[in-house]
C-alpha cells in the first residue's frame, strides 16, 4: 500500500503536464475571478454614472420649470403692469372729460349771468317803443334844456333787423348780382356797420363837442332814427319813382336827422368848440 500511494503522492507534487495544466487553470480561473470584479466595478460605476444624468436631467427640467414659470410671472408682471396703465390711462381720460364738463357747465352759467346783464338793456314795453318811435320824427325846439335819451336796445336793435330786411327785398327785386358773398351778409353786413360806425363816429364828435351823452344813448338815439329810412326805402323800393324817393327822403329823413342834432345840441354843456351849440 505505501508503494501504491508514493507514486500518487509524487504524481501530485510533482511537474506533471496534467496537474500542471490543472493548476494553470485554476490560477488563470483566479484572474478570471478578479476581472468579473473589476467588471461588476465597471458596472456599478456606469450605474452610478447614469443616476447622476439622471438627477441632472431631473435638475435642469426644474431649472427649466422655475424659469418658465419665472418668465411667466414676468408676462403676468407686464400683463398687469399694461392693465394698470390702461386703468390709469382711463382715469386721466375720465378726469379730463369730466373737467371739460365742468367747464362748459360753468360757461354756461356765465352766459346766463351775462343774459342777465344784458336784460336790462331789452326790458322795455311794446307801448314805450311805439312812442318813441313817433318821437323820432318829432324835432324838438328847445334846446336850452338836456334832452333825455332811452338807454334801451330793443327799438334800435329791431329797426337794424327791419332795415337789413327792406335791403334784402330791395337787392333781390332788382336782381341784385353779388359775386362775392350772399345777399344776406352784404345786407346785414352794411346796416350793422352803417349802425355801429355812424354811432361811433358821432359820439366821437359828440364828445369833441362836450356833448354829455354815452355810447349807449348814441346807438339807441341813432338806432330810433333809423325809423324814418325804413320807411323811406320800403316805399320807393316798391313804387319806383326817383322824385318820390327823394321827396321822402329829404322830409322823413330830414325830421329824423334834425331830431337827432337838437337832442345832441340839448346835451352839449360848458363851454365847447361846436358850430352848431356856438350858434345856439
Amino acid at each position: 500500500m505505501a508503494t501504491t500511494a508514493a507514486p500518487a503522492g509524487g504524481a501530485r507534487n510533482g511537474a506533471g503536464p496534467e496537474w500542471g495544466g490543472f493548476e494553470e487553470n485554476i490560477q488563470g480561473g483566479g484572474s478570471a475571478v478578479i476581472d468579473m470584479e473589476n467588471m461588476d466595478d465597471t458596472s456599478g460605476s456606469s450605474f452610478e454614472d447614469m443616476g447622476e444624468l439622471h438627477q441632472r436631467l431631473r435638475e435642469e427640467e426644474v431649472d427649466a420649470d422655475a424659469a418658465d414659470a419665472a418668465a411667466a410671472e414676468e408676462e403676468d408682471g407686464e400683463f398687469l403692469g399694461m392693465k394698470g396703465f390702461k386703468g390709469q390711462l382711463s382715469r386721466q381720460v375720465a378726469d379730463q372729460m369730466w373737467q371739460a364738463g365742468k367747464r362748459q357747465a360753468s360757461r354756461a352759467f356765465s352766459l346766463y349771468a351775462n343774459i342777465d346783464i344784458l336784460r336790462p338793456y331789452f326790458d322795455v314795453e311794446p307801448a314805450q317803443v311805439r312812442s318813441r318811435l313817433l318821437e323820432s320824427m318829432i324835432p324838438i325846439k328847445m334846446v336850452n334844456f338836456p334832452q333825455k335819451i332811452a338807454g334801451e336796445l330793443y327799438g334800435p336793435l329791431m329797426l337794424v333787423f327791419t332795415l337789413v330786411a327792406i335791403l334784402l327785398h330791395g337787392m333781390k327785386t332788382s336782381d341784385t348780382i353779388i359775386r362775392e358773398g350772399t345777399l344776406m351778409g352784404t345786407a346785414i353786413g352794411t346796416c350793422f356797420g352803417y349802425w355801429l360806425g355812424v354811432s361811433s363816429f358821432i359820439y366821437f364828435l359828440a364828445y369833441l363837442c362836450n356833448a354829455q351823452i354815452t355810447m349807449l344813448q348814441m346807438l339807441a338815439l341813432l338806432g330810433y332814427g333809423l325809423f324814418g329810412r325804413c320807411i323811406v326805402l320800403f316805399i320807393t323800393y316798391n313804387i319806383h319813382l326817383h322824385a318820390l324817393f327823394y321827396l321822402f327822403w329829404l322830409l322823413v329823413g330830414g325830421l329824423s336827422t334834425l331830431r337827432m342834432v337838437a337832442v345832441l345840441v340839448s346835451r352839449t354843456v360848458g363851454p365847447t368848440s361846436c358850430p352848431l351849440r356856438a350858434r345856439g
